[in-house]
């Protein structure tokens, strides 16, 4: 590894409505709008943890809904570490989302938003230096 070091800040995301994509982020996913600058289209953006957010745009897509892998896990994707991932399963079921288990076997799943962008969940400590998130103090 390079002495150069990352860290993630957001991932913006194409979406054709930001009132449903907003229902699916924070009311079904439980995620809290932040502020968003004044910008020259629609969009939204999200907090998800401290320094980490999701940008959701409003703007036409290039990418078409239609024809996408069935499983996320074969098609652009973001992932997200959450602490319990049964919550998260029992949240899509709730709504009606359709969701899938992860090929490699390990405890995670993918679903698609209301625009066909994939994401993945996996449960804290499925992968190495995870075990520690979501810890108090």
């Amino acid at each position: 590894m390079s002495g150069y070091r990352f860290h993630l800040h957001h991932v913006s995301l194409l979406v054709s409505d930001t009132r449903r994509a907003l229902d699916f982020y924070c009311g079904v996913l439980d995620m809290e709008q932040t502020q968003r600058p004044d910008l020259p289209f629609p969009g939204a953006w999200l907090q998800i943890a401290e320094h980490q957010q999701i940008h959701l745009l409003e703007l036409p897509s290039p990418d078409p809904v239609e024809g996408r892998p069935a499983h996320g896990g074969r098609d652009r994707h973001f992932a997200l570490v959450v602490p319990d991932l049964e919550e998260i399963r029992r949240r899509l079921e709730m709504a009606g989302i359709p969701y899938s288990p992860s090929k490699s076997g390990r405890r995670a799943l993918f679903c698609r938003d209301p625009d066909g962008n994939a994401i993945e969940f996996f449960e804290k400590g499925v992968v190495p230096g995870t075990e520690r998130l979501f810890s108090e103090g």
